[in-house]
This record gives C-alpha cells, structure tokens and sequence, in this order.
C-alpha cells in the first residue's frame, strides 16, 4: 500500500457563493484530524494556510500537545499531534512529499463533480497498486477552489448519508474520518 497523507486547505477554498476566500484554523480541526490520521496510518497531516499568524497559532497548538504540558498531561495526544505539518501553500505540501510528479493527488467534495467519480473501493484498489505517495485535500469554507479540483488524480464520490436524505454538510473533522475510514479501516 502507498504512504497516505492528508492535507486540510484554507486557501483555494470558496465561499457559498463560489467566491475564493481563505479560512480560518480551528483549535478542533488540528485534533479531530490529526487523531483520525493516526487511527488509519496516515504519515502526514498538512495543515496549508497562507497566513503566517495563522499558522504560528497552529504550530503553537501543535507545540502544546507534543513537547508541552499537553503532553506532560494526556501523553496519547502526542504521537496523533506530531503528524501535523503546517505548510503556507499547497506547492509546499507537494515539495514535501518529493514533488508533485511523485504524488497521486485525491480530492474531496460534498457536491456531485462533472468529472468522472472514484468509488471508495476504486480508490483502495488503486492506492493499494500504487508506487506514487497518496495525497487527499480536504477543504474548508464550502470546498477546495476550482483548481485544485481540476489538479486532481481522482475526484472521490460525495459522502451521502441515509437513502433519501437531502441533507449533505458534514463537518470536515466527520468527513475525514469517514474517508479514511473507507479507504483504509477494516472490512470485517
């Protein structure tokens, strides 16, 4: 199986009107994310904000939980929270993991795509063959920017929840978990 990492981007993303903004972290983003990862053997959990106060305060979060009293305190916190890599750009998460040539680049989206969608066992099966390092983007706001869409290797299906229901906006701490879960949790 290919080295997985995530990565939650707060720009390129779109408001509800379509308009490109940048979003703000949250405290419980960084935690809900980074535990997720762990759970499923994610190597990496970037964290791409362009905004470098933005970042301080998630480095200082991230500080707190692996060399700070956080640790001291709840030391199961630790090895979940070290995964965060907090980068200003989308080209710095590529850089990191070797360039973009060598990524197979997922994305993910609440709204039906135009382009073709990978079912989840599609995308285990070619994670599973693949040489490349598996990158999934999880947006903020109300999705990735229409680039990083149109950059992607492979559009995930939308997660849909009970048969018949109309209602799609889960928060992407949920979201995440649900995608990993799928892609790399236990079929028994």
């Amino acid at each position: 199986m290919s080295a997985l990492s995530i990565a939650l981007v707060h720009y390129p993303v779109v408001d509800r009107q379509g308009a490109e903004i940048t979003t703000a972290i949250t405290n419980l983003d960084l935690h809900d994310l980074s535990r997720s990862a762990c759970t499923y053997g994610v190597e990496s959990v970037f964290i791409v904000h362009p905004i470098a106060a933005q970042r301080e305060l998630a480095e200082r979060v991230k500080a707190h939980w692996v060399a700070g009293s956080g640790a001291r305190r709840i030391p199961t916190r630790e090895p979940a929270m070290a995964l965060l890599r907090v980068v200003p750009s989308i080209e710095d998460v590529y850089a990191a993991l070797g360039g973009r040539e060598r990524i197979e680049l997922y994305v993910t989206s609440a709204r039906e795509s135009a382009r073709g969608l990978a079912g989840y066992a599609e995308a285990r099966r070619r994670m599973a063959e693949s040489e490349k390092t598996s990158l999934i983007l999880f947006g903020t706001g109300w999705g990735l920017a229409p680039p990083l869409m149109e950059a992607a290797d492979v559009v995930l299906a939308p997660l849909r929840g009970q048969r018949g229901s109309k209602y799609n906006h889960l928060s992407v701490r949920a979201a995440c978990a649900i995608v990993l879960d799928r892609l790399r949790g236990q079929d028994d």
